[in-house]
């Protein structure tokens, strides 16, 4: 009985019940739209940190920056001999400085790795290297005249006379830079390079731990005309390039990447790392992670993903904040008028029917059973607007991951290197570092999770139990008299 009448007065009253959906869908939709919008911002950014910190990572350890002494200016230094007798020798010097110019003892990364709540725990150099390559042209002694002559017509000697000068000679020098990472190559999986993939040739072995072997990032293979099997030099060290890598999201780490000891050996700085990457055990775990690491390894500095994602500005930071703040306000807003206006309506509704409900009351239905039959046809305008409000939800979501509309992340917290690639972990530099902005472009999407449906399918339900109850209310206090009164 109930089931029948229910069919027969939505039935009957399609109009109203459409426009009590549709309000209950739009609500939904806009739910849906900005959540996925969201969360494919919060994936964005997550891909931006991931060209900084590699694939896995939860923070870095840096050792925390200290002032330059006054006997260090922290520039580097090149010495040539300008008074060479060859003209025509080139003369070339190359500098390798730390990224950032702080370091760590490699003891460091087995004691990061003992602290609660860490899972691994990966070391890694990162370098800049310049090499300045050239000649100097000598010049050549002559004497110049000033045009005067002397007693007699003829050309003294004395004052008038020729002036000795230098004419010609200089010099030509070309300066290549670049960055360099040591990577451990016994653990490839967590660090700088794991946010690269080698797409041609093979990646480091753990045997290769000292090895003169390389791994090239794809972009300055092709600007150096690099492949596998070609050779590259590093302070008059020649090293094989074994793979070509591309980085997997936004730039990659270094132009050149070999093994950890020889980045050490090239640096001088035997058994120091300038990065540790960290994995902790539990992602809901890593601000107490950073605490530990803090307090029990003195001298550092940690650097979380979120202190991180705190530096990305440009259009992605911009449009995160709109969606997370004024997005869901918004929604939470139309969403609560959308419940407001079903329970209105249904209200409206129910003082339309007062003589239907009287007569009910009238043949022995009781309150709590037109209550039932009122909330009974709520809840099905909430299932069927739930279901528009998902499908149109779906719709709008679908056109964003379709249109792919580009966003640009700055990150300000990067290191300012030689090469211009990416300091030691997105870390403050040392002397002579200073702040480099990094743009990133990523292409937005909006991913629609089973919890964000389940989430809509539920704020369905209970618009339409909303509505319902305060049209059950309304229509329970009716009374058999009042539908004789509207019939007289």
């Amino acid at each position: 009985m109930f089931l029948i009448y229910l069919r027969r007065e939505l039935s009957r009253r399609k109009k109203a019940a459409l426009v009590i959906s549709m309000g209950l869908a739009l609500g939904i939709a806009l739910v849906i739209t900005v959540t996925s919008v969201s969360a494919g911002m919060k994936q964005a950014q997550t891909q931006v940190l991931k060209s900084l910190y590699g694939i896995g990572t939860d923070m870095t350890v840096t050792k925390a920056a200290e002032a330059p002494s006054s006997s260090s200016s922290g520039r580097p230094k090149f010495n040539f001999d300008a008074q060479s007798n060859d003209s025509s020798k080139s003369q070339s010097s190359d500098r390798v400085m730390t990224a950032g110019g702080q370091t760590l003892a490699s003891t460091k990364v087995a004691a990061v790795a003992k602290q609660t709540g860490v899972e691994n725990a990966v070391g890694a150099l990162s370098l800049n290297v310049m090499k300045v390559d050239g000649t100097f042209t000598q010049g050549k002694a002559k004497s110049t005249t000033s045009g005067g002559t002397g007693q007699g017509g003829q050309g003294g000697g004395g004052e008038g006379g020729g002036q000795p000068g230098v004419q010609g000679g200089g010099a030509s020098f070309d300066v290549n830079s670049y960055t360099v990472y040591g990577v451990d190559t016994a653990n490839l999986t967590l660090g700088p390079l794991s946010s690269s993939k080698v797409t041609t040739g093979t990646t480091f072995t753990s045997a290769q731990s000292n090895a003169k072997v390389a791994v090239v990032d794809s972009s300055y293979a092709k600007e150096k005309s690099l492949k596998v099997g070609s050779t590259v030099t590093i302070k008059s060290v020649k090293y094989k390039v074994i793979g070509v890598s591309t980085a997997t999201s936004g730039d990659s780490a270094a132009n050149i990447y070999i093994p950890l000891k020889q980045a050490q050996t090239l640096a001088s700085s035997a058994n120091k790392v300038s990065t540790i990457y960290v994995k902790a055990t539990d992602s809901q775990q890593i601000s107490a992670v950073k605490k530990t690491i803090q307090k029990n390894i003195s001298g550092t500095t940690v650097t979380t993903s979120a202190d991180l994602a705190k530096t990305v500005s440009g259009s992605l930071s911009t449009a995160t904040k709109l969606a997370t703040s004024v997005g869901k306000w918004l929604s939470i807003a139309v969403l609560l008028a959308a419940f407001l206006v079903a329970a209105l309506l249904t209200s409206s509704a129910v003082s339309r029917r007062v003589r239907e409900f009287g007569t009910l009351k009238a043949l022995g239905w009781k309150s709590g059973k037109v209550t039932r039959q009122v909330v009974g046809e709520s809840f099905v305008n909430g299932l069927i607007g739930g279901g528009l409000g998902i499908a149109l939800g779906l719709g709008a979501a679908y056109v964003v991951t379709a249109i792919s509309p580009t966003m640009t992340a700055e990150l300000g917290s990067t290191t300012s290197d030689s090469g211009g690639g990416p300091g030691g972990g997105g870390m403050g530099g040392g002397p002579g570092q200073q702040a480099a902005s990094k743009a990133i472009e990523v292409a937005l999407s909006a991913p629609v999770s089973v919890t964000t449906i389940a989430l809509a399918a539920g704020l369905a339900i209970a618009g339409g139990l909303i509505a319902g109850g305060f049209g059950g209310w309304r229509a329970s206090r009716m009374r058999p008299a009042d539908a004789l009164r509207s019939v007289a």
